[in-house]
């Protein structure tokens, strides 16, 4: 069998070339901004979603580890209560306290930009 070498065509490059090139070639490139997989709210609010599906699972573990009673006392107060329990009492009024901070810190600068912007 001989197989003849077809000539170079000298035919301009076109629509018509680009769809003889098959569907995996975009007949345009994509404009640099219009990237379709790029990220979005959705696929924002499902990687937290999963986080934090991963965070309670870690949470659920850590309750069932640390049942044992513990002695707790604050000011005038004392008891007993689990030991996960007390724990997850404190990180929560820390990060309560540390809220509060940053808040108050956002509404200073706020009140500056607007200070700033009025002169």
């Amino acid at each position: 069998m001989s197989e003849n070498p077809t000539p170079p065509s000298h035919e301009p490059a076109g629509p018509s070339a680009d769809a003889a090139r098959g569907p995996e070639a975009p007949a345009t490139p994509a404009a640099p901004g219009k990237d379709p997989l790029r990220g979005s709210r959705t696929s924002g609010f499902w990687a937290a979603v999963i986080g934090l599906g991963l965070v309670l699972i870690l949470l659920v573990i850590f309750i069932a580890q640390n049942t044992q009673d513990v002695s707790v006392s604050f000011l005038a107060w004392s008891g007993t209560a689990p030991l996960a329990v007390s724990l997850l009492i404190a990180t929560i009024a820390g990060l309560f306290l540390a809220g509060v901070a940053g808040s108050l810190r956002i509404l200073q600068l706020r009140r500056r930009v607007r200070r700033e912007k009025r002169r």
